[in-house]
């Protein structure tokens, strides 16, 4: 039984101007053409189609797909191969899932979230980059600059760098629920050793850029709300902080 590319699109879920690109590139040619110029495709195409949708499950490009099936003609086998990747993404999201899970239970109550556990489910470069997706097309919108590019993600300085940020606005909520003044001494220190850490990273910031920087927050809807949700007061109690340590270091 031969199907056309419309019907092959409904059977798979899949649109028809995909199916005509993977066509293009030759990743899926269909078994033959009609005189009226409709594609056509067999069981065959159909397999291949579905090991083509496995792959994509796994975000693997177009490219390295048609080179993985140009490799293999044993259909068990690749399909023996794609269930292992498809468990061990499966374990990668549930990791992630429960991260999330976690996240909404100390949002709800109204606690910190430990910030060792804020990060467990980020373990890759692409699963960085789609954390990261939101708040980069706010600034690609908003300002005009991307703060990821085309540019590696090394994961290992991000996490570095994502747990001493998060462990820093935890010292500055738990400054503010406690009362603490925004220029006294724990907080400074902890301003300090957040500024060290970063430019200590490559990251060269001054304590003028640093307040500079926070009352941007206060300016900006995307950012204030972000900070404000992690304790209320929050942004005004960072910017007031990073002003009196500006002041102290000129």
């Amino acid at each position: 039984m031969l199907y056309t590319v419309k019907e092959v699109a409904s059977l798979a879920n899949v649109t028809i101007k995909t199916l005509h690109h993977y066509h293009k590139i030759g990743l899926l040619v269909p078994c033959e053409i009609s005189e009226a110029g409709y594609r056509l495709y067999g069981t065959k195409e159909l397999e291949r189609l579905q090991q083509i949708l496995f792959y994509r499950e796994l975000d693997i490009p177009l490219e390295n797909i048609k080179d993985l099936l140009a490799g293999e003609t044993d259909r068990l086998a690749v399909l023996q191969q794609q269930e292992q990747l498809l468990h061990a993404r499966k374990e990668r999201l549930l990791a992630v899932i429960q991260t999330l899970k976690a996240s909404i239970r100390s949002a709800a109550k109204g606690e910190p979230m430990d910030s060792k556990s804020m990060f467990k489910g980020f373990e890759t470069e692409q699963e960085w980059k789609d954390a990261l997706e939101e708040q980069n097309e706010y600034l690609k919108q908003t300002y005009d600059y991307d703060m990821i590019g085309n540019n590696p993600v090394n994961v290992r300085e991000m996490n570095e760098q994502a747990a001493e940020a998060a462990a820093f606005m935890e010292d500055i909520a738990r400054a503010l629920r406690a009362q603490i003044k925004h220029d006294g001494g724990q907080v400074r220190t902890a301003i300090r050793r957040h500024l060290a850490f970063l430019n200590e990273r490559g990251h060269q910031i001054s304590a003028a850029d640093f307040a500079a920087q926070t009352r941007l927050f206060l300016q900006d809807d995307f950012h204030l709300q972000m900070l404000e949700n992690q304790q209320t007061g929050l942004a005004y109690f960072l910017a007031a902080a990073a002003e009196s340590y500006a002041a102290e270091e000129r």
